[in-house]
């Protein structure tokens, strides 16, 4: 089982929205090996200035820090390919440009998009795992 998490759903797991649990699910999955779960450069650092002006900079610095030493989640470097489809996803659906970044990746990876965020809801050829 392969998933892509937006900023949205980490968001919601990091502080303790009504989704956080469905997350902590499917982290808990890919510990066990049960799934792979990936997250977009760009989505991560969409969470990371979300933490830092809701909560902080060492707030946003210790999720960088978990998502590069203990997090079961592989990150996804974007590649010119994926910058150009985020770009194109993003001047054909009402979406923002990170989450075509996140739309992006999981069309690239054929797998689910983990959301909330009623915005994706738009993408025509999106599947998505909805937590809203």
């Amino acid at each position: 089982m392969r998933k892509v998490l937006d900023a949205w759903a980490i968001l919601a797991w990091l502080e303790g929205g009504s989704a956080g649990p469905k997350v902590e699910a499917l982290l808990e999955a890919a510990t066990r090996g049960q799934a792979e779960l990936f997250l977009n450069l760009i989505n991560a650092g969409e969470v990371y200035y979300i933490l830092a002006k809701r909560h902080g900079l060492p707030h946003a610095e210790e999720f960088l820090e978990d998502l590069d030493a203990s997090l079961p989640v592989q990150s996804i470097l974007p590649s010119r390919s994926l910058v150009i489809r985020a770009a194109q996803l993003k001047s054909r659906f009402p979406i923002s440009y990170a989450d075509g970044f996140a739309a992006a990746t999981a069309l690239e990876l054929s797998a689910p998009l983990v959301t909330g965020d009623a915005e994706l809801r738009t993408v025509a050829g999106l599947e998505l795992d909805w937590l809203g």
